[in-house]
């Protein structure tokens, strides 16, 4: 019976690490087979860099993942290194004793993930304990380090990371969240600290923590990978490679000058762009994608760029990161050519990407809170004199014309209003899909409260009219999605939008025309946007 047991479950058993759930959207927990792809792209990369070198067969290079959550990346790179390493040392218990101690590093993010990665990595949660794998090993944590560390409180907010006092200066019992990689003002002297000596590492690898929430309840949640991603520059390992989410590309509070630093990096020589964060994360909520890149210190020159969707043919591409009058990445390859041939045609010819400030359609746009009033603002049920109907959240309502004092020029004209958060599945990133809310026109004596943006202002209905059938092709909404990082619509992802003649009804195949736009791109262009109809719009992606 034992025997037969045995027969059928052979071969059976899942990763462990597989199975492991996510503590949060901050800490999400790496696939083992995720982990090995991008382990296979720094193989590559170092092949191809050092005559066919394998990398798995240099004994003397280091590995560091300084945000250790389940111990995926140190696991899997053990392993390759013990087959690696075959023919050089080929007793397996001398092997092991070689690379745990002088390879393989790791610092845990908190103590309770250190406990799984140090399982992972030696059989046991202590690194020179008596079931570990390593047996040179001379104290309980090994090489994967965890040190509870100290927020640096500065006016209520973390000098490092800008997380909440009021949230995180917790009890000595409880987690602090006070990463040990990015607390510090000298991260050199903080990983001499914890080997114990002066250590280079040769690559850096991982998935850092995405966000600290600062108790805005998930939307205004402070990124912190950045930080993660500087802090590894910093030590100049020979190469660089983490997953993190993509919203930096164009967007993403506090990230601006992390975008210009890493698009103007010459040392970035790949993206792999995951369209879908639930392509790599299943069950995990994560808007906008996630991507993973490859930073070579040696060996500056372009990107490649190669965008993955589900089943779509991978597009891949060799080009720069910031083009030309541009400042954001733009996200699909067809895309550069797309917004290039646009701006040839409104910038009469210039080398630019960028469309000359009085051809942008964000200048008809209003910022937040186009007439002062809240999502939550509620006005009243019945209409007195000298009312003005409200678009608010959940509806319509009235309130007194005199009691506005913000974007009073737009009240008594057309206009259109269009939703700021933009229509979406859940946490699932779907393509095709509308790229913003269904438009409406908005008549005179019409405001809205800020769940809307108002687009004008125009002399007339018919010009609004002209105005709104734009909005509604899939060129526009493209030009729309090249700039716009997650699902909030605000006035900045209008950058790439020229304005129009507004006395004609637009269609794409007007835009196709002017702009010159090919056959493929077209199929790209009605591959990503989905059809838009003002008059019984679409059903929500």
């Amino acid at each position: 019976m034992t025997s037969q047991a045995a027969f059928s479950l052979k071969g059976r058993n899942p990763d462990v690490l597989t199975c492991i759930a996510n503590l949060s959207n901050d800490e999400v927990f790496t696939p083992s087979k995720f982990a090995n792809r991008m382990l296979d792209s720094l193989a590559d990369a170092w092949a191809a860099n050092s005559n066919g070198a394998n990398i798995w067969a240099d004994k003397s290079v280091r590995f560091l993942d300084p945000c250790t959550k389940s111990g995926v990346f140190l696991r899997e790179i053990t392993s390759r290194l013990t087959n690696g390493l075959f023919a050089e040392i080929p007793d397996l218990q001398k092997r092991v004793d070689h690379i745990l101690p002088r390879q393989v590093f790791g610092i845990g993010i908190t103590k309770l993930t250190g406990m799984p990665a140090r399982r992972s990595v030696y059989c046991s949660k202590h690194g020179n304990g008596p079931h570990s794998i390593a047996k040179s090993l001379s104290n309980e944590q090994g090489n994967i380090w965890f040190a509870r560390t100290e927020h640096t409180w500065v006016g209520g907010k973390c000098s490092h990371c800008g997380a909440s006092q009021t949230t995180f200066d917790r009890d000595e019992n409880l987690e602090t969240h006070a990463y040990a990689f990015i607390h510090t003002y000298d991260i050199k002297t903080r990983m001499a600290e914890l080997p114990g000596d002066d250590m280079q590492f040769d690559v850096i690898i991982g998935n850092p923590p995405y966000q600290l929430s600062d108790s805005g309840f998930g939307k205004s949640a402070a990124p912190i990978y950045q930080h993660f991603v500087e802090q590894a520059k910093a030590l100049e390992p020979r190469y660089l490679s983490m997953v993190i989410p993509a919203r930096w590309f164009a967007g993403g509070k506090g990230l601006d000058d992390f975008r210009k630093s890493m698009l103007s990096d010459e040392h970035l020589r790949s993206i792999d762009d995951f369209l879908s964060a639930s392509d790599v994360f299943p069950g995990v909520g994560l808007k906008g994608g996630i991507c993973y890149f490859l930073w070579d210190r040696d060996n500056p020159g372009e990107c490649r760029v190669t965008t993955h969707f589900k089943d779509w043919p991978v597009s891949s591409a060799n080009r720069s990161l910031l083009e030309e009058g541009v400042d954001v990445f733009i996200r699909f390859n067809e895309g550069v050519s797309i917004l290039g041939k646009v701006a040839a045609i409104e910038s009469k010819g210039a080398n630019s990407l960028s469309l000359p400030m009085e051809k942008r359609f964000e200048q008809l746009v209003s910022s937040r809170k186009p007439f002062g009033l809240t999502t939550t603002f509620k006005g009243k049920t019945a209409k007195a004199a000298n009312d003005v109907k409200v678009y608010q959240n959940g509806g319509t309502g009235y309130i007194a014309k005199s009691k506005l004092s913000t974007g009073t020029h737009l009240i008594d004209c057309w206009k259109i209003f269009a939703g700021r958060a933009a229509p979406g599945t859940g946490n699932r990133d779907t393509y095709p899909h509308r790229i913003i809310s269904t438009p409406f026109l908005g008549e005179p004596n019409t405001v809205s409260s800020e769940t809307y943006l108002c687009i004008g202002p125009f002399d007339t209905q018919s010009q609004a009219e002209s105005a709104l059938s734009y909005l509604t092709c899939r060129l526009t909404r493209l030009l729309i999605l090249l700039h716009k990082p997650s699902q909030d619509t605000t006035r900045k992802v209008y950058t790439f939008v020229p304005t129009q003649d507004w006395t004609k009804q637009w269609s794409d195949e007007d835009l196709y025309a002017k702009y010159g736009i090919s056959e493929s791109e077209i199929a790209f262009i009605e591959k990503v946007v989905r059809p838009m109809e003002i008059n019984g719009a679409s059903d929500d992606d």
